[in-house]
């Protein structure tokens, strides 16, 4: 059940993303090109995500468990590293040189696109190596 509940946040995820044009590299380059002809939707979407997201976070804290899962995943890490600002920075470089971060990337892979394929690869590859550092 947990799967399909996964499935369908998914599902919902990527309408949403299609609904709002942000699988569309250019319209997260034109958010980011705050000199040139910027583009203030990418900060409209996010506000409503958050306003979303805060709501179910509300909900979910005051449940005693989750409907589909036996507890609750809270993180229980919650200070300011050299790793998360590292990663931050990285994830940061990547989105701003390519328009492109994991979710829209999957989601626009049904391009074909070759650039949108090298990304994804470089992405996974980036994903494993972090993988091996991290069991070291």
């Amino acid at each position: 059940m947990l799967a399909v509940a996964a499935l369908i946040s998914g599902f919902v995820f990527g309408w949403g993303l299609l609904i709002s044009a942000m699988m569309q590299p250019a319209k997260v380059l034109a958010f980011l090109d705050i000199f040139g002809d910027w583009d203030p939707s990418l900060a409209i979407v996010m506000a409503a995500a958050l306003a979303v997201s805060a709501a179910g976070f509300a909900l979910a804290k005051r449940r005693a468990r989750p409907l589909l899962a036996e507890q609750s995943l809270w993180p229980s890490k919650t200070d300011i590293d050299r790793p998360l600002v590292i990663g931050s920075v990285l994830f940061g470089a990547g989105w701003g040189l390519v328009g492109l971060c994991p979710g829209p990337a999957l989601e626009n892979l049904a391009t074909l696109s070759p650039r949108v394929i090298a990304f994804v690869i470089a992405m996974a590859t980036g994903m494993v190596l972090h993988d091996v550092w991290q069991k070291r």
